[in-house]
């Protein structure tokens, strides 16, 4: 049986699009036809759930009962990618009871492919959470995300800076989320559809939508930059796929 892989997408300050990357994620794996599932820990309501009600299930990530239902079924469930959305303040308790429960040993160990994207805000406290995710990312692959999807503006970090807190992380990689248009956006949220449906003008249960072909055309655009983006980090290799010719690009 493959390594199961886990990805964990979370930020310790709210706001910075966490719940949208880790939409792209899934679409992504989608479109490759890797099996993916995934967790929603922004109990009890949740965003990610809302986009895709039939692979997500929202759980209380602090609860033991909910950390089992997450760990305990990684061999046996038949999705060989696990996504978990964690919600905003809590990415570093999130990995001490990674810790905690052995899961970050069993990673270092080779027992199962663990990523983390880490979504950045613009200001230094954001980039402060790196140094506190740091000590968690041992055996791990970590991403280090700018999302520019809610037009974020990022001030040009010095090289004095850059370094002291991008460096600090062997092999981190850094990722960019370009921004998309706001009223494509927007169009998406109220449809309540993965970007891949809204791409295709399927409605929740594939029906046929509506929806405005200008920006459709942006949302495809922009996945497409999206996807290349993560082509280029390889993310296919966590799951031994090869990416290929996808809906979304066509």
């Amino acid at each position: 049986m493959a390594k199961p892989v886990v990805i964990v997408v979370g930020a310790d300050k709210g706001g910075v699009g966490k719940t949208t990357v880790s939409r792209t994620l899934l679409d992504y794996f989608s479109a490759n036809n890797v099996p993916t599932r995934a967790f929603d820990t922004e109990s009890p309501r949740g965003t990610l759930k809302r986009f895709h009600p039939d692979i997500t299930e929202i759980v209380d990530m602090t609860t033991t009962s909910d950390q089992m239902k997450i760990f305990d079924t990684l061999n046996a469930a038949s999705p060989s990618v696990t996504v978990i959305d964690v919600r905003a303040g809590l990415l570093s308790p999130a990995l001490a009871s990674l810790r905690d429960i052995g899961f970050l040993d069993a990673a270092k160990a080779g027992q199962i492919t663990f990523s983390v994207f880490h979504i950045l805000g613009p200001s230094i406290a954001s980039l402060d959470e790196i140094a506190e995710t740091a000590n968690f990312m041992q055996g791990a692959k970590y991403y280090l995300v700018k999302n520019f999807i809610n037009d974020t503006q990022f001030f040009q970090w010095d090289q004095a800076t850059y370094n002291s807190y991008f460096h600090r992380i062997k092999d981190a990689t850094e990722l960019t989320i370009p921004k998309l248009n706001e009223m494509a956006y927007e169009q998406v949220e109220v449809s309540s559809v993965p970007f891949l449906k809204f791409v295709a003008n399927k409605g929740k249960e594939d029906e046929a939508a509506n929806y405005s072909f200008v920006l459709r055309g942006y949302v495809r655009h922009w996945l497409a930059n999206v996807w290349s983006e993560f082509d280029r980090i390889k993310l296919t290799d966590l799951v031994g796929a090869k990416p290929g010719v996808r809906g979304g690009e066509k």
